[in-house]
Protein backbone atom coordinates (compact mmCIF):
# COMPACT_ATOMS: atom_id res chain seq x y z
CA UNK A 1 0.00 0.00 0.00
CA UNK A 2 1.53 3.40 -0.87
CA UNK A 3 2.42 5.85 1.76
CA UNK A 4 -0.44 8.55 2.10
CA UNK A 5 2.48 10.80 3.77
CA UNK A 6 3.76 13.32 0.49
CA UNK A 7 8.02 12.68 0.33
CA UNK A 8 9.24 15.81 0.76
CA UNK A 9 10.83 16.46 -2.51
CA UNK A 10 6.56 16.43 -4.17
CA UNK A 11 5.66 18.27 -0.40
CA UNK A 12 7.50 21.13 -2.22
CA UNK A 13 5.71 21.12 -5.35
CA UNK A 14 3.93 24.43 -5.82
CA UNK A 15 1.08 24.86 -8.68
CA UNK A 16 1.14 28.01 -10.18
CA UNK A 17 -2.62 28.73 -10.87
CA UNK A 18 -3.58 31.72 -13.41
CA UNK A 19 -4.48 33.60 -10.53
CA UNK A 20 -1.59 33.54 -8.61
CA UNK A 21 0.32 34.56 -11.98
CA UNK A 22 -2.51 37.68 -12.45
CA UNK A 23 -2.67 38.43 -8.39
CA UNK A 24 0.10 40.73 -8.20
CA UNK A 25 -0.06 42.81 -11.14
CA UNK A 26 -4.11 42.63 -9.96
CA UNK A 27 -3.11 44.43 -7.12
CA UNK A 28 -1.02 47.14 -8.59
CA UNK A 29 -3.67 48.00 -11.28
CA UNK A 30 -6.43 48.21 -8.24
CA UNK A 31 -4.56 50.73 -5.73
CA UNK A 32 -4.55 52.56 -9.59
CA UNK A 33 -8.02 52.36 -9.87
CA UNK A 34 -8.79 53.54 -6.56
CA UNK A 35 -5.99 56.32 -6.58
CA UNK A 36 -7.34 57.88 -10.12
CA UNK A 37 -11.28 57.48 -8.97
CA UNK A 38 -10.90 60.27 -6.11
CA UNK A 39 -8.10 62.56 -7.94
CA UNK A 40 -10.25 62.44 -11.26
CA UNK A 41 -13.01 63.88 -8.79
CA UNK A 42 -10.93 66.88 -6.85
CA UNK A 43 -12.84 69.44 -8.76
CA UNK A 44 -16.18 68.28 -7.80
CA UNK A 45 -15.14 67.65 -4.39
CA UNK A 46 -13.87 71.43 -3.90
CA UNK A 47 -16.75 72.39 -5.78
CA UNK A 48 -19.16 70.91 -3.14
CA UNK A 49 -17.40 72.68 -0.17
CA UNK A 50 -16.51 75.99 -1.73
CA UNK A 51 -12.72 75.54 -1.53
CA UNK A 52 -10.39 78.21 -2.32
CA UNK A 53 -6.79 77.26 -2.93
CA UNK A 54 -5.73 77.23 0.14
CA UNK A 55 -8.30 75.18 1.62
CA UNK A 56 -8.03 72.74 -1.40
CA UNK A 57 -4.12 72.36 -0.45
CA UNK A 58 -5.08 71.60 3.18
CA UNK A 59 -7.47 68.85 1.87
CA UNK A 60 -4.42 67.27 0.61
CA UNK A 61 -2.20 67.92 3.11
CA UNK A 62 -4.52 66.01 4.99
CA UNK A 63 -3.47 62.79 2.53
CA UNK A 64 0.44 63.53 2.89
CA UNK A 65 0.07 63.60 6.55
CA UNK A 66 -1.67 60.29 6.72
CA UNK A 67 0.86 58.50 4.07
CA UNK A 68 4.03 60.18 6.30
CA UNK A 69 2.62 59.03 9.65
CA UNK A 70 1.15 55.62 8.49
CA UNK A 71 4.80 53.97 7.28
CA UNK A 72 6.02 53.13 10.88
CA UNK A 73 2.51 51.09 10.83
CA UNK A 74 3.54 49.90 7.38
CA UNK A 75 6.54 48.28 7.81
CA UNK A 76 5.35 47.10 11.21
CA UNK A 77 2.40 45.03 9.70
CA UNK A 78 4.68 43.53 6.33
CA UNK A 79 7.04 42.51 9.34
CA UNK A 80 4.49 41.37 11.60
CA UNK A 81 2.17 39.70 9.64
CA UNK A 82 3.84 39.30 5.73
CA UNK A 83 2.85 41.27 2.75
CA UNK A 84 0.28 39.45 1.57
CA UNK A 85 -2.41 39.85 4.73
CA UNK A 86 -1.02 43.06 4.84
CA UNK A 87 -1.85 44.35 1.35
CA UNK A 88 -5.55 42.95 2.37
CA UNK A 89 -5.50 44.37 5.60
CA UNK A 90 -4.85 47.56 3.65
CA UNK A 91 -6.70 47.34 0.56
CA UNK A 92 -10.02 46.84 2.40
CA UNK A 93 -9.72 49.93 5.02
CA UNK A 94 -9.10 52.16 2.03
CA UNK A 95 -11.77 50.89 0.30
CA UNK A 96 -14.00 51.75 3.72
CA UNK A 97 -12.52 54.89 3.58
CA UNK A 98 -12.68 56.91 -0.12
CA UNK A 99 -16.55 57.05 0.43
CA UNK A 100 -16.13 58.99 3.29
CA UNK A 101 -14.49 61.70 0.89
CA UNK A 102 -17.74 62.42 -0.09
CA UNK A 103 -19.62 62.47 2.61
CA UNK A 104 -17.69 64.94 4.85
CA UNK A 105 -20.00 68.22 4.89
CA UNK A 106 -16.97 70.28 6.29
CA UNK A 107 -13.00 70.90 5.45
CA UNK A 108 -12.11 69.82 9.12
CA UNK A 109 -13.42 66.20 8.02
CA UNK A 110 -12.52 65.95 4.51
CA UNK A 111 -8.99 66.59 6.00
CA UNK A 112 -9.67 63.43 8.49
CA UNK A 113 -11.19 61.59 5.80
CA UNK A 114 -8.20 62.27 3.17
CA UNK A 115 -5.58 61.26 6.22
CA UNK A 116 -7.25 57.82 6.55
CA UNK A 117 -7.15 57.79 2.41
CA UNK A 118 -3.06 58.76 3.00
CA UNK A 119 -2.45 56.19 5.19
CA UNK A 120 -4.14 53.13 4.06
CA UNK A 121 -3.13 53.93 0.05
CA UNK A 122 0.40 53.79 1.82
CA UNK A 123 0.05 50.95 4.01
CA UNK A 124 -0.98 48.74 0.76
CA UNK A 125 1.74 50.35 -1.36
CA UNK A 126 4.61 49.45 0.39
CA UNK A 127 2.72 45.82 0.99
CA UNK A 128 2.65 45.37 -2.78
CA UNK A 129 5.66 46.92 -3.77
CA UNK A 130 7.49 44.44 -0.58
CA UNK A 131 5.52 41.31 -2.76
CA UNK A 132 7.32 42.73 -6.48
CA UNK A 133 10.89 43.30 -4.41
CA UNK A 134 10.20 39.42 -3.71
CA UNK A 135 8.76 38.25 -6.89
CA UNK A 136 11.68 40.41 -8.48
CA UNK A 137 14.14 38.19 -7.01
CA UNK A 138 12.71 34.88 -7.21
CA UNK A 139 12.47 36.10 -11.21
CA UNK A 140 16.14 36.67 -11.19
CA UNK A 141 15.25 39.59 -13.31
CA UNK A 142 13.46 43.71 -13.58
CA UNK A 143 9.90 43.36 -13.50
CA UNK A 144 9.17 45.96 -11.03
CA UNK A 145 8.45 48.18 -13.96
CA UNK A 146 5.84 46.03 -15.62
CA UNK A 147 4.06 45.62 -12.14
CA UNK A 148 4.27 49.40 -12.17
CA UNK A 149 2.97 49.33 -15.58
CA UNK A 150 0.05 47.91 -14.48
CA UNK A 151 -0.60 50.58 -11.55
CA UNK A 152 -0.54 53.20 -14.55
CA UNK A 153 -3.36 50.58 -16.61
CA UNK A 154 -5.10 50.79 -13.36
CA UNK A 155 -4.84 55.15 -12.88
CA UNK A 156 -5.61 55.43 -16.78
CA UNK A 157 -9.14 53.24 -16.32
CA UNK A 158 -9.93 55.14 -13.38
CA UNK A 159 -8.93 58.57 -14.85
CA UNK A 160 -10.76 58.52 -17.93
CA UNK A 161 -14.24 56.53 -15.74
CA UNK A 162 -13.79 59.88 -13.50
CA UNK A 163 -14.31 62.08 -16.81
CA UNK A 164 -16.92 59.76 -17.99
CA UNK A 165 -18.26 59.82 -15.10
CA UNK A 166 -18.02 63.34 -14.06
CA UNK A 167 -19.06 64.65 -17.64
CA UNK A 168 -22.46 62.09 -16.73
CA UNK A 169 -23.01 64.78 -12.99
CA UNK A 170 -23.09 61.64 -11.22
CA UNK A 171 -22.05 62.29 -7.81
CA UNK A 172 -18.81 61.19 -6.03
CA UNK A 173 -20.35 59.19 -3.14
CA UNK A 174 -22.59 57.15 -5.98
CA UNK A 175 -19.04 56.88 -7.80
CA UNK A 176 -16.81 56.28 -5.08
CA UNK A 177 -19.45 53.60 -3.64
CA UNK A 178 -19.49 51.95 -6.58
CA UNK A 179 -15.84 51.16 -6.81
CA UNK A 180 -15.53 50.13 -3.21
CA UNK A 181 -17.77 47.48 -4.33
CA UNK A 182 -16.13 46.78 -7.41
CA UNK A 183 -13.02 46.17 -5.66
CA UNK A 184 -13.68 44.74 -3.17
CA UNK A 185 -14.20 41.63 -4.89
CA UNK A 186 -10.94 40.99 -6.89
CA UNK A 187 -8.69 42.15 -3.46
CA UNK A 188 -10.18 39.52 -1.98
CA UNK A 189 -9.33 36.57 -4.79
CA UNK A 190 -5.83 38.16 -4.61
CA UNK A 191 -5.24 37.48 -1.20
CA UNK A 192 -6.40 34.23 -1.38
CA UNK A 193 -4.00 33.30 -4.16
CA UNK A 194 -0.74 34.75 -3.30
CA UNK A 195 1.16 32.26 -1.18
CA UNK A 196 1.25 32.43 2.69
CA UNK A 197 4.30 34.68 3.12
CA UNK A 198 3.89 35.16 7.18
CA UNK A 199 7.46 35.92 8.77
CA UNK A 200 8.70 34.29 11.58
CA UNK A 201 8.27 36.87 14.83
CA UNK A 202 11.61 37.98 15.58
CA UNK A 203 11.40 39.29 19.37
CA UNK A 204 12.73 43.05 19.38
CA UNK A 205 13.40 43.16 15.76
CA UNK A 206 12.90 46.97 13.73
CA UNK A 207 10.89 47.07 11.23
CA UNK A 208 11.26 50.27 10.24
CA UNK A 209 14.25 52.98 9.89
CA UNK A 210 14.85 56.11 7.87
CA UNK A 211 17.08 55.98 4.90
CA UNK A 212 20.88 56.06 5.82
CA UNK A 213 24.07 55.93 3.70
CA UNK A 214 23.71 54.93 0.03
CA UNK A 215 19.84 55.02 0.75
CA UNK A 216 19.57 58.69 1.51
CA UNK A 217 20.38 59.29 -2.31
CA UNK A 218 17.56 57.05 -3.84
CA UNK A 219 15.22 58.25 -0.96
CA UNK A 220 15.61 62.26 -2.58
CA UNK A 221 14.65 60.80 -6.00
CA UNK A 222 11.63 59.38 -4.67
CA UNK A 223 11.06 62.62 -2.93
CA UNK A 224 11.47 64.80 -5.98
CA UNK A 225 9.46 62.29 -8.05
CA UNK A 226 6.82 62.24 -5.77
CA UNK A 227 6.38 66.01 -5.92
CA UNK A 228 5.80 66.23 -9.68
CA UNK A 229 4.19 63.19 -9.98
CA UNK A 230 1.54 64.03 -7.15
CA UNK A 231 1.22 67.67 -8.10
CA UNK A 232 0.50 66.56 -11.87
CA UNK A 233 -2.27 64.17 -10.53
CA UNK A 234 -4.12 66.60 -7.89
CA UNK A 235 -3.73 70.06 -9.87
CA UNK A 236 -3.54 68.98 -13.83
CA UNK A 237 -7.54 68.76 -14.00
CA UNK A 238 -7.65 71.91 -11.53
CA UNK A 239 -5.13 73.95 -14.31
CA UNK A 240 -7.18 72.64 -17.46
CA UNK A 241 -10.09 73.88 -16.07
CA UNK A 242 -9.25 77.69 -14.36
CA UNK A 243 -6.39 78.16 -16.83
CA UNK A 244 -8.13 77.02 -20.24
CA UNK A 245 -11.75 76.60 -19.49
CA UNK A 246 -12.20 72.65 -19.67
CA UNK A 247 -15.32 71.28 -18.57
CA UNK A 248 -15.49 68.93 -16.02
CA UNK A 249 -15.79 65.71 -18.71
CA UNK A 250 -12.20 67.00 -20.75
CA UNK A 251 -10.40 68.06 -17.49
CA UNK A 252 -9.39 64.68 -16.23
CA UNK A 253 -8.10 63.93 -19.63
CA UNK A 254 -4.73 65.55 -18.58
CA UNK A 255 -4.25 63.34 -16.20
CA UNK A 256 -5.28 60.36 -17.84
CA UNK A 257 -2.46 61.04 -20.37
CA UNK A 258 0.00 61.59 -17.99
CA UNK A 259 -1.16 58.19 -16.89
CA UNK A 260 -1.47 56.82 -19.94
CA UNK A 261 2.17 57.41 -21.18
CA UNK A 262 3.39 56.45 -17.49
CA UNK A 263 1.76 53.20 -18.86
CA UNK A 264 3.32 52.98 -22.29
CA UNK A 265 6.94 53.87 -20.60
CA UNK A 266 6.78 51.18 -18.17
CA UNK A 267 6.06 48.57 -20.51
CA UNK A 268 9.27 48.98 -21.90
CA UNK A 269 11.13 50.11 -18.83
CA UNK A 270 12.52 47.01 -17.76
CA UNK A 271 14.35 46.48 -21.20
CA UNK A 272 15.61 50.04 -20.92
CA UNK A 273 16.82 49.62 -17.85
CA UNK A 274 19.04 46.49 -18.92
CA UNK A 275 19.80 48.37 -21.93
CA UNK A 276 21.31 51.85 -20.56
CA UNK A 277 21.16 51.32 -16.48
CA UNK A 278 18.56 52.72 -14.19
CA UNK A 279 20.28 55.83 -13.68
CA UNK A 280 20.56 56.91 -17.17
CA UNK A 281 17.03 56.14 -18.15
CA UNK A 282 15.98 58.26 -14.34
CA UNK A 283 18.06 61.43 -15.13
CA UNK A 284 17.20 61.46 -18.79
CA UNK A 285 13.59 61.38 -17.90
CA UNK A 286 13.75 63.57 -15.57
CA UNK A 287 15.06 66.28 -18.14
CA UNK A 288 11.91 65.15 -20.81
CA UNK A 289 9.38 65.86 -17.62
CA UNK A 290 10.80 69.08 -17.32
CA UNK A 291 10.34 69.97 -20.90
CA UNK A 292 6.87 68.10 -20.87
CA UNK A 293 6.35 70.92 -17.82
CA UNK A 294 6.97 73.57 -19.72
CA UNK A 295 5.15 73.18 -22.63
CA UNK A 296 2.24 72.46 -20.64
CA UNK A 297 2.48 75.50 -18.41
CA UNK A 298 3.15 77.73 -22.09
CA UNK A 299 0.10 76.30 -24.08
CA UNK A 300 -2.69 78.14 -25.08
CA UNK A 301 -4.65 75.41 -26.02
CA UNK A 302 -5.86 72.29 -24.34
CA UNK A 303 -4.41 69.75 -26.90
CA UNK A 304 -1.00 71.05 -26.34
CA UNK A 305 -1.25 71.25 -22.58
CA UNK A 306 -2.52 67.77 -22.49
CA UNK A 307 0.55 66.70 -24.71
CA UNK A 308 2.64 68.71 -22.28
CA UNK A 309 1.61 66.38 -19.26
CA UNK A 310 1.71 63.52 -21.41
CA UNK A 311 5.43 64.39 -21.76
CA UNK A 312 5.38 64.90 -18.19
CA UNK A 313 4.74 60.98 -17.52
CA UNK A 314 6.73 59.86 -19.95
CA UNK A 315 9.36 61.29 -17.68
CA UNK A 316 8.48 60.22 -14.26
CA UNK A 317 7.26 56.64 -15.45
CA UNK A 318 10.78 54.78 -14.13
CA UNK A 319 11.23 56.56 -11.24
CA UNK A 320 9.48 54.84 -8.62
CA UNK A 321 9.90 51.45 -9.84
CA UNK A 322 13.77 51.59 -10.46
CA UNK A 323 13.64 53.21 -6.80
CA UNK A 324 11.66 50.99 -5.30
CA UNK A 325 13.33 48.00 -6.94
CA UNK A 326 16.69 48.92 -6.07
CA UNK A 327 15.64 49.96 -2.08
CA UNK A 328 13.64 46.47 -2.11
CA UNK A 329 17.02 44.68 -2.64
CA UNK A 330 17.89 45.87 0.79
CA UNK A 331 14.77 44.32 2.20
CA UNK A 332 11.41 45.68 3.24
CA UNK A 333 12.82 47.92 6.18
CA UNK A 334 14.82 49.70 3.37
CA UNK A 335 11.69 50.29 1.23
CA UNK A 336 9.67 51.32 3.80
CA UNK A 337 11.85 54.00 4.30
CA UNK A 338 12.64 55.50 1.15
CA UNK A 339 9.35 55.11 0.27
CA UNK A 340 8.64 57.33 3.38
CA UNK A 341 11.01 59.97 1.81
CA UNK A 342 9.13 59.46 -1.49
CA UNK A 343 5.76 59.94 0.46
CA UNK A 344 6.83 62.95 2.49
CA UNK A 345 7.22 64.55 -1.30
CA UNK A 346 3.77 63.72 -1.77
CA UNK A 347 3.18 65.57 1.31
CA UNK A 348 4.81 68.72 1.02
CA UNK A 349 4.30 69.17 -2.96
CA UNK A 350 0.48 69.22 -3.52
CA UNK A 351 -0.21 71.47 -0.90
CA UNK A 352 2.63 74.03 -1.55
CA UNK A 353 1.32 74.20 -5.07
CA UNK A 354 -1.89 74.94 -3.46
CA UNK A 355 -0.07 77.61 -1.34
CA UNK A 356 1.97 79.49 -4.14
CA UNK A 357 -1.36 79.32 -6.38
CA UNK A 358 -3.21 81.04 -4.19
CA UNK A 359 -0.75 83.89 -3.48
CA UNK A 360 1.12 83.63 -7.28
CA UNK A 361 -1.17 81.77 -9.67
CA UNK A 362 -1.48 78.33 -10.38
CA UNK A 363 1.27 78.45 -13.92
CA UNK A 364 3.54 80.38 -11.43
CA UNK A 365 3.13 77.54 -9.05
CA UNK A 366 3.16 74.77 -11.23
CA UNK A 367 6.49 76.14 -12.97
CA UNK A 368 7.97 74.86 -9.82
CA UNK A 369 7.58 71.18 -10.65
CA UNK A 370 9.47 71.99 -14.09
CA UNK A 371 12.35 72.81 -12.41
CA UNK A 372 11.79 70.01 -10.08
CA UNK A 373 11.97 67.63 -12.90
CA UNK A 374 16.00 69.00 -13.81
CA UNK A 375 16.84 68.56 -9.94
CA UNK A 376 15.45 64.78 -10.35
CA UNK A 377 17.56 64.04 -12.99
CA UNK A 378 20.41 65.80 -11.40
CA UNK A 379 19.79 63.74 -7.92
CA UNK A 380 19.10 60.52 -9.96
CA UNK A 381 22.68 61.01 -11.65
CA UNK A 382 24.59 60.62 -8.41
CA UNK A 383 22.68 57.76 -7.09
CA UNK A 384 25.55 55.27 -7.26
CA UNK A 385 22.30 52.50 -6.02
CA UNK A 386 20.40 53.33 -8.50
CA UNK A 387 21.50 50.28 -11.23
Amino acid sequence: MSNPIASPASAHVVVITPMRRAALPLLFLLLGVIYASWVSRIPALRDNLQLDPASLSLFLLGGGIGAVGSFPLAAWLVGHYGARRASWYAGLMLLLSIPCLALAPTLPLLMLAMLCVGAFSSCFNVAINTLGAEAEKLAGRSIMSQLHAWFCVGTLSGALLGSVVAGMEIAPLVHFGLIAACVAIPLRLCYRALPNDRPQYIAGKKHFALPHGPLIALGVVAFGGAIVEGSVADWSGVYMKDRLFASDGVAPLAFAFFAGMMLLTRIVGDRLKEALSARRVVAGGGLLAGIGMLIALLASQIPIAIVGFALTGVGVATIFPFIFSAAGRHGPTALAGVTTMGYTGGLIGPPLIGFLAHGFGLPAALSLVGVLCIAVALAASRARWLE
